[in-house]
């Protein structure tokens, strides 16, 4: 019977697997071999060159006992002079596969299908359902389709920013009133921490009502883009004085009402001050242990935004260069009608237009005169007024039943609904707004959709939009329509008959909803706008009596309060006198 013998087995004394370096032969161990370092991006190169006819390569890489193999020193050079094997440029020994791809072929020469939303075309337009890429740098769906700004990125997602970024204009706004260096900032509170503000308040009581309302047309409510309804210029006045200016403001704050005293319109701006982009200003006066919130004469308060919460929101020309009367703005003219400025004024008069149109002056239904009369009306005017009603309301701001922090508010409707109660008991009560379409291609449009296209068969999809390019807008609307105690928040979708006339407008629907539930929708909370208030009330009632302003930064999500002098804003001669004087912060 033959023997079994076990083969040696050399253990590895320096523990791991594998074998040791004792047990491996002295021509395999690869000693004094000159290689330079490689990185993992660098290309492969060859292990060996033969056509190399020097000895010292070929006797180096195979490992072969040579008497001129030397140490290798920095950069890849030995000690003699000469270049270690590799160490040259990465193409010296690179190995290039053109001969291989040359005798490559593939069997089918069928090109392959394409495959839908992944890349770009080339062409000058995509097939039907695949985007194309155009050079104004954003991907556009065909049969009219959304169009999305940026690029995408190789894993088809959307890539924030857009063609040729570094290109455009700088995004810095000028703030909305010039900071003297005689004022003096006493406090600064960022966004978020106002965020987390939260005061709950209760039903607010009604003080005096004044004006008159006229029923809303509810034949607005039935047309579409197919039965659209051309936005007529209606010649209406309609009051809209700042709170100090008021003189039942001023009779309420001399029998001691409230502490606080202000208007629908800037409660809002402060409520939903998280949301804002562009910048604002409150003036604040404190007499006493009342504080008034005034706003300035020709301020943002008196216009309407347009795509203020837009990734890409309208912009306007930077000035010209007073030092080369040669450079040429930034916005070419054409597209003047479409700069912030401009969009901000048709939107102002869009909203205006639409109120006044979409009431029922000749009755039936008949007008209702709430209370009182407008107060502003005198009986020197002539031209005929607008539907409006004022409600002066007070909340409760108190934490605790001890506390005596109640604010008034002067609030406005527009209108009344038929059959829905009677307005003077606060019933029906209707307020009137409109978003406008300029141009769903120009700069600034924030990827809005084509209203006449989608407002009928995808109302969702241009409610969203709206919702997102114009979320602080619709939140004060809600906001004003709520402190209001208004029942239907009526708005219209107004368009321009032709894209490049800013001047001749069509409304193509209306929406009809319900404050507190669009409120909802919007995630606006109205507590959270509550806590804002009080907290801002408590930084003032803190300050000796004088005038603040509350400044919204231009650039920064945050507020700052200034201590001005008591003659700012008075006139015109101290408003030049501030402005020659100052430079902004």
């Amino acid at each position: 019977m033959p023997s079994f013998s076990l083969p040696p087995i050399h253990d590895n004394p320096e523990g791991g697997w594998g074998p040791s370096t004792s047990s491996i032969p002295d021509q395999f161990k690869f000693k004094d071999i000159p290689y330079a370092p490689f990185s993992k991006s660098d290309k492969l190169g060859r292990f060996a060159d033969w056509n190399d006819l020097s000895s010292d390569n070929r006797q180096a890489v195979a490992g072969l006992p040579s008497t001129q193999t030397r140490a290798v020193g920095p950069g890849g050079r030995r000690r003699d002079g000469t270049q270690a094997f590799g160490s040259g440029t990465a193409s010296a020994f690179a190995y290039f596969h053109v001969e291989d791809e040359s005798s490559f072929s593939l069997v089918d020469n069928k090109a392959a299908p394409a495959r839908r939303g992944t890349g770009f075309n080339r062409g000058r337009g995509g097939t039907r359902g695949t985007p194309s890429y155009s050079a104004r740098g954003s991907t556009r769906g065909t049969r009219g389709g959304p169009a999305f700004r940026g690029a995408v990125n190789a894993r088809g997602g959307q890539r924030r920013g857009g063609w040729r970024d570094w290109e455009k204009n700088n995004r810095t706004r000028e703030s909305s009133v010039v900071i003297s260096p005689q004022w003096s900032m006493l406090e600064e509170i960022e966004f978020h921490r106002l965020a987390k503000l939260r005061l709950e308040v209760d039903e607010p009581e009604e003080l005096e009502t004044y004006g008159r309302l006229y029923a809303y047309d509810k034949s607005y409510d039935r047309i579409s883009t197919k039965t659209e309804k051309p936005l007529q210029l209606v010649d209406r006045i309609k009051y809209n004085p700042t709170t100090s200016d008021d003189p039942i403001i001023q009779q309420l704050a001399s029998n001691g009402v409230a502490k606080v005293y202000t208007t629908d319109v800037i409660l809002s701006v402060l409520m939903c001050a998280p949301r804002s982009v562009y910048p604002w200003d409150i003036v604040i006066v404190r007499e006493g242990d009342s504080l008034f919130f005034d706003k300035r004469d020709g301020g943002p308060f008196d216009t309407v935004t347009v795509n203020e919460n837009a990734a890409d929101p309208p912009q306007d020309p930077a000035p010209p260069n007073p030092n080369n009367p040669n450079e040429k703005a930034a916005i070419p003219e054409t597209a003047s009608i479409n700069t912030a400025t401009s969009l901000s004024l048709e939107a102002t008069y869009i909203n205006q237009n639409f109120g006044f149109q979409s009431v029922i002056e000749t009755s039936p239904p008949p007008a209702v005169d709430l209370a009182h009369p407008n107060p502003f009306y005198g009986p020197e005017e002539t031209e005929p007024l607008a539907s409006c009603g004022y409600r002066y309301r007070l909340f409760d701001l108190g934490i605790t039943e001890d506390e005596d922090i109640k604010i008034c508010v002067r609030t406005e409707v527009d209108a009344y609904s038929p059959g829905q109660g009677n307005p003077k008991d606060g019933q029906g009560l209707v307020t009137i707004r409109a978003l406008n379409e300029f141009d769903p291609r120009a700069q600034g449009a924030g990827g809005a959709p084509d209203w006449r296209s989608k407002l009928d068969s995808q109302r969702g999809a241009v409610v969203a939009t709206e919702m997102k390019n114009n979320s602080c807008k619709l939140a004060k609307w809600t906001v004003q329509s709520v402190l209001a105690g208004a029942d239907l928040l009526k708005i219209g979708y107004i368009s321009r008959a032709n894209p490049r006339d800013n001047t001749r407008h069509v409304i193509l629907s209306t929406a009809s909803l319900r404050p507190t539930d669009f409120a909802a929708q919007l995630n606006v909370s109205l507590a959270n706008g509550w806590g804002i208030v009080r907290t801002v009330t408590d930084m003032c009632m803190k300050m000796p009596e004088g005038k603040y302003v509350l400044v919204k930064d231009p650039n920064k999500p945050v507020i700052r309060l200034y201590s001005v002098p008591a003659a700012t804003f008075t006139g015109e001669d101290e408003d030049v006198g501030v402005a020659e004087g100052s430079e902004e912060e």
